[in-house]
């Protein structure tokens, strides 16, 4: 029943929150998502980790015409995901509370928990599919109703015509292979045996839909509009959590319903795009001045290096023996970076208010007059650029090291990441808090207050303690690597 009272937690508040109004639903949804938080926890102390899957409920949907369960748990995967998600909302929640937010933000973020929780935490195909497209109505609303610019309905309507069009291709695939199970249920799906040929379908339609979400190139080019006229939230909701969901499909769908054409021709163009992706983001990044530019560049970096990873992994096991390394490693950066990419947006919003603008050449200076921001700051990029002792240390090894088993060359240009990281994010701090700056407007600055120094402080520690002891995070992602391995091989 933990599992069935994590998902309806959020769903419950966030009813809640539309019926109220007032200051007070800040503090409600915060004491929500923390009571969440809390029982992540304790699914989280009661796992073990080669035990499978646990914590499971299911009940069959008798009035469907299909065969489709209420079925949820969690397995190491999912506990990290569920850590993810609940770990970052209170923090996401938390640092709006300087800004007058109806209580409807506060419900829509909740509501928006409950669909990625789902996500996550489904073992089933079509559940998976309905929490999927659950997730795209409230960070719709959020981005459209709350976001900035002239354009923001346009880059909105572009956002959900991008990615509801990618779930389309997603739920052609489930049903092929519902077709041939007939079920949705996770364990039919897997135990079915697709011809070579079909396999090459599902991946692409698999493929596409999780593409769009991450993005990998060439399917970005929704995401750093979106990001960018977004609210500060609607960004960390969208970088930090929201593109896991793809991460997370790859792993448990992709990966296991397609095994052979993994290995073969289609595998390996995915692996293709997503190093070009790499390479392609973080120099665009280098050049941006618009400080949310950056950082929205700079995540489809990460998270192209994540799939890059996870295919080479993928790819290795089916022709040179099992490698899990680099599932392991993605698991493990997908809450790294989450960490890592709102804390950076919640830097560029404390920045952003400051200056008045999001443009990086009309900043600089502040180092001098906020050194608590700077430091925590120097934490949070330092994490980003995977320095030994951080947060991404780890996964990003662990994602190189498994490149490299397949292929050096393919290394070596996905491991350019780690210098052109360093450049961009050494760019973004050194114009921001170093030079002259404007010294009239610096006269009448102060460092952050008590309750935004909290929320940075929470983060940079996050990093630091992921980063000198990530062993209870590695344990989780373990077992569930290698049982998608072993799926692969089966």
């Amino acid at each position: 029943m933990l599992t069935l009272a994590v998902l309806l937690l959020p769903i419950i508040g966030s009813g809640l929150l539309f019926a109220l109004k007032g200051n007070i639903s800040k503090y409600i949804a915060f004491i929500i998502a923390i009571s969440e938080l809390v029982l992540t926890a304790i699914i989280w102390c009661n796992f073990k980790a080669d035990s499978g899957i646990q914590f499971e409920f299911g009940k069959e949907l008798y009035f469907l015409p299909i065969k489709s369960t209420l079925h949820f748990g969690v397995d190491g995967l999912t506990v990290l995901m569920l850590l993810l998600t609940n770990v970052l909302t209170p923090i996401i929640l938390y640092s709006s509370w300087n800004d007058e937010r109806p209580s409807s933000f506060y419900a829509l973020i909740l509501l928006m928990q409950f669909g990625l929780v789902g996500i996550f935490s489904s073992l089933d195909g079509l559940m998976f599919y309905i929490f999927w497209e659950v997730t795209l109505i409230p960070i719709w609303f959020i981005c459209g109703i709350f976001g900035t610019g002239e354009n923001r309905l346009k880059i909105n309507y572009k956002f959900f015509i991008y990615t509801f069009f990618g779930s389309l291709f997603m739920l052609v695939a489930l049903i092929y292979v519902y077709l041939q199970a007939g079920s949705f249920d996770l364990n039919a799906l897997y135990a079915v045996k697709i011809p070579a040929q079909a396999q090459t379908f599902i991946f692409w339609m698999f493929f596409l839909a999780f593409a769009i979400k991450l993005p990998i190139f060439p399917f970005h080019t929704w995401q750093a509009d979106t990001y960018t006229m977004a609210p500060t939230q609607g960004s960390m909701l969208l970088s930090g959590i929201m593109l896991k969901m793809g991460v997370f499909g790859i792993i448990r769908y992709l990966l296991p319903l397609s095994p052979e054409a993994v290995g073969g021709t289609s595998g390996s163009i995915a692996l293709i795009l997503s190093i070009i992706g790499i390479v392609y983001a973080s120099l665009i990044a280098i050049v941006q001045t618009d400080i949310k530019r950056l950082i929205a560049f700079s995540s489809m970096a990460h998270v192209g290096l994540i799939a890059a990873g996870i295919f080479a992994s993928a790819i290795v096991s089916m022709h040179c023996g099992i490698d899990s390394t680099g599932i392991e490693g993605a698991s493990i950066q997908m809450l790294a970076h989450g960490v890592n990419v709102v804390g950076l947006f919640y830097v560029a919003d404390v920045l952003i208010k400051k200056f008045g603008t999001r443009d990086l050449s009309k900043m600089g200076g502040l180092a001098s007059k906020a050194p608590f921001l700077a430091v925590l700051f120097m934490i949070i990029s330092v994490g980003t650029m995977a320095v030994p002792l951080t947060n991404a240390f780890i996964g990003e090894f662990l994602l190189l090291k498994s490149i490299f088993t397949l292929s050096i060359w393919g290394a070596i240009i996905a491991g350019l990441t780690l210098i052109l990281c360093a450049v961009y994010i050494t760019k973004m701090y050194g114009m921001s808090m170093f030079g002259k700056g404007n010294q009239e407007f610096l006269e009448g600055q102060k460092d952050i207050n008590l309750q935004t120094k909290l929320g940075l402080i929470v983060i940079a520690a996050l990093i630091i303690v992921c980063g000198i002891y990530p062993q209870p995070l590695l344990s989780l992602s373990s077992e569930t690597a290698q049982h998608i391995v072993s799926l692969l091989v089966k």
